[in-house]
């Protein structure tokens, strides 16, 4: 058989992912979203320095829908990567490194961060009428 007719990677065929693998392509995602989120935080911070008008450029972008997308992925890849780092913490204690204790503890990484995320914002709406 010749090298071109074989597959290159013939276990991505048959491979399932797993829990852990993807909770740590996730992870490494997240830190992705951070680094972009920052730059928002960045250009808002900049826009208030500047005075009235800038900042009001920026408030109006980060309250259109596009914007409010790019803070909830923010606030969810700030959640995950949190979530997810705290248990590496466990992890580098020694702890919680069987199989059993890492899909509990990945699946209760995954619930955090989604109800992080949401009491975020449920506080966050909440103050916008004050």
């Amino acid at each position: 058989m010749r090298s071109a007719d074989r597959p290159l990677s013939p276990h991505l065929q048959i491979y399932r992912p797993q829990l852990t693998s993807v909770l740590s392509i996730l992870h490494r995602a997240s830190g992705l979203a951070l680094g972009f989120g920052t730059i928002l935080l960045v250009w808002w911070l900049v826009a208030g320095a500047a005075g009235p008008g800038p900042y009001d450029g920026v408030a109006r972008f980060l309250g259109s829908w596009i914007g409010l997308v790019l803070l909830f992925g923010w606030t969810a890849a700030l959640s995950y990567h949190l979530c997810n780092g705290l248990r590496h913490l466990v992890w580098d204690t020694g702890h919680a490194l069987d199989l059993k204790s890492t899909y509990v503890g990945g699946w209760a990484v995954v619930a955090a961060a989604a109800a992080l995320t949401v009491a975020t914002w449920a506080v966050g709406i909440g103050s916008w009428g004050h």
